[in-house]
């Protein structure tokens, strides 16, 4: 493109961003850099359309951009600041109280960021690695327990799982006592994997049901392959009230009906690791928002370590104001894994 149609370009898309409706040749020469007619203008616009950058929504209507324009603007022309004093403000806020629980924290910081942005946020929680200190089953009912992990760092979890039919207080002690044998400075990962091969080692030193309550208690750790990462999704109205039409709410509902069930949650985790710093995905450049046409704006944040144990987003239309979002999610990440790094 010449200077002229990257100025075309550029003040079409800036145009979107700000009002989401389209941009006219009329509208684009009352402030244009050099003085041209607005026919002038129109034949730019239809060179971009043809070039795929623009589209037209209606006949005679003026243009807006395409995803592959959002993408070259994105990619090219956008100007990333820092985070303006009182977006800061507000994300530091979350992260005052220092002896607040980790999980707390992550879900004010998700609220936060919703407020912010006018979007919604989404945040990725990481897996607990620390070694287990110990292990103890609670019986609650016939058909309800309570498994507890205190961790070495002091931290606790607790999940209420269906335990084995014929469960009793012996079977229950004798099972914790088989993990508690095995469990020292062991994370669940690394638990998990000793179990199976003790228990085909010990069979006569545990009985069938103490067995089968070991491995019912810790399945609820395996998480069919999901791991025990929490995604915390905030800010939903945000989205439906940005969107408006009935169709597009819809698929919004679909959408959040989707994360809630941490369907594809692991690729979400990918999309942040997959490369350094912040990362914009428009549309249908990822299938988790392809139906709903939303953009999603996404980083890793990471331990001392320098690994990536979790990210932090923000979904919105097509139409974000990406320039002010992405500094602040970049920033929001910087502080969660020094949150996390400090914890460690």
């Amino acid at each position: 493109m010449n200077d002229r149609s990257r100025e075309v370009f550029r003040r079409v898309v800036e145009g979107y961003l700000a009002n989401g409706d389209p941009v006219g040749s009329r509208t684009l020469t009352r402030d244009f850099s050099e003085k041209v007619s607005a026919a002038t203008i129109r034949n730019v616009m239809q060179d971009l359309e043809y070039m795929g950058l623009l589209g037209s929504p209606h006949i005679s209507a003026g243009r807006i951009p395409t995803q592959l324009g959002l993408r070259m603007f994105v990619d090219g022309m956008i100007e990333i600041g820092d985070p303006t004093e009182v977006d800061r403000e507000k994300i530091d806020a979350t992260m005052g109280d220092a002896g607040a629980d980790v999980s707390g924290i992550l879900d004010r910081v998700g609220s936060a960021l919703s407020g912010v942005t006018q979007g919604a946020s989404l945040v990725l929680t990481p897996k607990h690695e620390a070694p287990i200190k110990h292990i103890e089953f609670v019986s609650l009912s016939q058909d309800r327990a309570l498994v507890v992990l205190v961790f070495s760092d002091g931290h606790v979890e607790n999940r209420l799982f269906s335990p084995p039919p014929g469960q009793t207080p012996s079977s229950m002690r004798e099972a914790a006592n088989f993990l508690n044998a095995l469990v020292e400075g062991k994370t669940i990962s690394e638990l998990q994997r000793t179990i199976a091969q003790e228990i085909n080692q010990r069979r006569q030193e545990i009985d069938i049901l103490a067995q089968q309550l070991v491995e019912s208690g810790l399945a609820l750790w395996q998480g069919d392959g999901e791991g025990p990462e929490r995604l915390i999704v905030r800010g939903r109205s945000n989205l439906i009230n940005a969107e408006g039409e009935a169709e597009n709410v819809e698929l919004i509902r679909q959408l959040f009906d989707d994360l809630e069930r941490k369907r594809d949650i692991a690729e979400f985790l990918e999309l942040a690791d997959a490369g350094d710093g912040v990362r914009i995905f428009i549309g249908s450049e990822n299938k988790l928002f392809s139906l709903s046409g939303s953009s999603l704006v996404v980083s890793p944040y990471m331990n001392a370590d320098r690994k990536v144990i979790g990210a932090v987003g923000v979904i919105g239309p097509t139409r974000l104001n990406y320039g002010r979002i992405v500094p602040i999610v970049n920033y929001t990440a910087q502080l969660v894994g020094k949150l996390i790094s400090n914890r460690s």
